[in-house]
């Protein structure tokens, strides 16, 4: 913003919105002005356009959606933020699926279909040829019928490896790890096949019905792929490790979540989420339950070790800073893919919301202190007296209590969660669920990993 200096009065002359060969400015207020604004025409379109999309996201939410995940597939934040739009709409995303998926999102049923595009490693050329190869023949029966008939020079084993990683070959065969063992056979066998039929020889099955042949059945073209070489049997990733390479591969996780399991108890523990971050006050300290996508170790001018967190939850993804006091201690438990749970306060700095960490835990150590309470219990006020001061007299040092207490009221089949306030955390949960019970309050361990 400027303010005016001098003025010339140089006579009427039309203003228009965009194109015009000198700048226009409009007069704001006290002589300042503001510099190239758009007249009203320009925010009438700007609210046409609003009110096209919203059209659009209202009467056809699946195909909007399906085009705006399209639209920033590069960006992994903002398809983080889409595909958390999209649960809050009941639309769910299913991970690639090699029989079904094309080159973009798609919409199919009630549900958007992870598109080939967005997976690491597989290029236009490789989704070109597997796209042909379908139309052409139908759908892929198994992983060594894939390999035999799409150009592996295009679908080479790295962008195998990461279909298989992902899940496109999940309807085929669940067990990711059997598929990864057989494709180093498979790939070979596959590469041997094509090199025969290039050069005009075929093996037995070829010869009775498949690949030379001009007619040929199911069951010859079966007895083909019983042929190829399969690994030994063995079992499955952990689902952990599964998550790990989707994670890896499309940017963020589609089949699951590592924090779905423990959803309930952690909006009872941390009610905000990560999305919820920027509306809360800078001065109030925060508790939010995440998973650690990546640390970044720097050093301060003085050579103090300190850390910027990449943390996201089921919400969103977020940017978090351990200051040195805090690294020095919280250091171990800052590994990759961790479920924690993190403590600390907003900064709007450089106009970034971003998490100030003051404490960390793994949440697989995180137990719950949970009092059972009758509602004449609940609404009488000597019994809730009673119940604080067992509390407060087992927090002890605020910094070192770290063990939440939830309240369940039950009454008849209804059955309430109370979150008590972090002042009332305690130091350790085996000593406190002792003391409450011999003080006649119902109270019992309860893991967070454990809902």
């Amino acid at each position: 913003m400027v303010k005016i200096i001098t003025r010339k009065y140089v006579g009427l002359s039309n203003v228009y919105d965009i194109g015009v060969e000198k700048d226009h400015n409009f007069v704001i207020k006290n002589n300042f002005i503001a510099s190239n604004c758009f007249n009203k025409s320009h925010s009438t379109a700007y609210g046409y356009v609003t009110y096209q999309t919203a059209y659009l996201k209202a009467n056809y939410p699946l195909e909007y959606m399906a085009a705006l995940l399209t639209a920033n597939s590069g960006d992994t934040d903002k398809v983080q933020k889409y595909i958390s739009t999209c649960l809050s709409m009941n639309i769910q995303i299913e991970p690639p699926d090699i029989n079904r998926s094309g080159v973009d999102f798609t919409p199919v049923g009630d549900k958007i279909l992870f598109g080939f595009s967005a997976v690491r490693n597989v290029g236009q050329n490789a989704i070109a040829c597997i796209l042909e190869a379908r139309e052409d023949q139908g759908v892929f029966k198994s992983l060594s019928d894939f390999c035999d008939r799409v150009d592996l020079r295009a679908v080479n084993r790295r962008t195998l490896e990461s279909l298989i990683y992902c899940g496109a070959f999940d309807k085929l065969e669940p067990n990711r790890h059997q598929l990864i063992k057989d494709l180093e056979l498979v790939y070979d066998w596959a590469q041997s096949r094509a090199k025969d039929r290039a050069t005009g020889q075929g093996n037995l099955f070829d010869l009775l019905g498949g690949g030379f042949a001009s007619t040929s059945t199911n069951k010859t073209t079966n007895n083909v792929f019983d042929s190829a070489p399969k690994a030994q049997s063995v079992p499955d990733f952990p689902p952990q490790k599964k998550l790990q390479m989707e994670k890896e591969l499309l940017g963020f996780y589609v089949s699951d979540h590592p924090l779905k399991s423990i959803k309930h108890s952690s909006s009872i523990l941390a009610p905000i989420n990560l999305s919820q971050l920027g509306e809360q006050k800078e001065d109030t300290l925060l508790c939010a339950v995440v998973m650690l996508n990546n640390v970044k170790k720097v050093m301060t001018k003085k050579g103090d070790p300190m850390a910027i967190l990449q943390i996201e939850d089921l919400t969103a993804q977020l940017e978090a800073v351990v200051f040195p006091k805090t690294y020095e201690r919280v250091s171990l438990a800052l590994e990759v893919d961790a479920r924690l749970i993190i403590w600390g306060k907003v900064d709007r700095r450089d106009e970034q919301v971003q998490l100030i960490v003051e404490d960390v835990e793994p949440v697989e150590t995180v137990q719950l202190v949970m009092v059972e309470l009758t509602p004449q219990q609940a609404i009488t006020i000597e019994e809730r007296d009673r119940l604080r001061t067992i509390l407060k007299e087992l927090s002890g040092d605020r910094e070192k209590a770290k063990v939440p207490v939830i309240g369940i009221v039950q009454a008849g089949s209804s059955r309430q969660l109370v979150r008590f306030g972090r002042q009332f955390w305690v130091q350790d949960s085996r000593s406190t669920v002792l003391a409450l019970q011999n003080a006649r309050f119902l109270a019992h361990v309860k893991q967070l990993t454990g809902s």
